[in-house]
């Protein structure tokens, strides 16, 4: 299931990286720390450029094999893996998220998720339809491509994904990828933190299959979206 240039997972270990393939993530991972934390004003499409600045690395580190790095496999590209399961494990991940993990991290934390960003598509389907776009890009194929195809798979290609490995891999990129969540207040990171561990959780449990998370993620945000314009959230 894994590219040629890629170990797999008992193959990974510190003898098998080269020089190559240090230098390029530790650049990469430079240049996305600048875009999230530099002085540059940040974009609505910021995911949406470090995911072709990832790739590019890929390409280069990987001989120009870019995308199974990341875990996008072509054996994974089929009608019942991205139009049956991915929708069916979207549908039941987010009747989760509303009845149990939002409740929960509310009554811990007490105070709601701020979704006051996202009240303006209440009845506005034109925003709305534009907001499932963008989401698809920025959050469904970015985020997934920068926290779970690069970041978790990078992780794992330095130290591993045994039991022990697997367990920090998931709790430091989903730490992040809550912190950067901030604009929903403290819940909304917890949410998002707790959200992306169930992702990454999902990513390790496919064997690395970027497909189905991207079309999970891009599900479950559209019926966030669907749930805000009928003013269900």
């Amino acid at each position: 299931m894994f590219d040629a240039n890629y170990p797999t997972r008992n193959e990974i270990t510190m003898k098998n990286i080269s020089l190559r393939q240090i230098l390029i993530p530790l650049c990469t991972f430079a240049i996305i720390c600048f875009m999230y934390f530099g002085p540059i004003h940040r974009s609505i499409f910021e995911n949406v450029i470090i995911s072709i600045i990832i790739i590019i690395a890929n390409y280069l580190e990987y001989k120009g094999k870019p995308f199974s790095a990341l875990g996008f496999q072509h054996r994974n590209f089929t009608i019942k893996n991205l139009l049956l399961l991915a929708p069916l494990a979207a549908l039941g991940l987010f009747a989760f998220y509303v009845f149990a993990i939002v409740p929960s991290i509310t009554k811990l934390t007490g105070v709601p998720v701020d979704y006051s960003s996202l009240h303006y598509l209440e009845g506005n389907l034109q925003a709305s339809l534009v907001a499932i776009l963008v989401m698809w890009a920025t959050a469904a194929f970015g985020e997934e491509i920068i926290f779970r195809g690069y970041f978790m798979r990078q992780f794992v290609k330095f130290f591993g994904d045994g039991r022990v490995s697997i367990v920090i891999n998931i709790v430091l990129i989903s730490c992040f990828f809550g912190f950067m969540h901030m604009q929903q207040g403290i819940t909304g990171q917890l949410v998002a933190g707790t959200m992306g561990a169930i992702f990454a959780s999902i990513f390790y449990l496919r064997k690395y299959d970027l497909w189905f998370l991207v079309v999970l993620h891009g599900i479950f945000n559209t019926l966030g979206v669907i749930s805000f314009y009928f003013g269900l959230a």
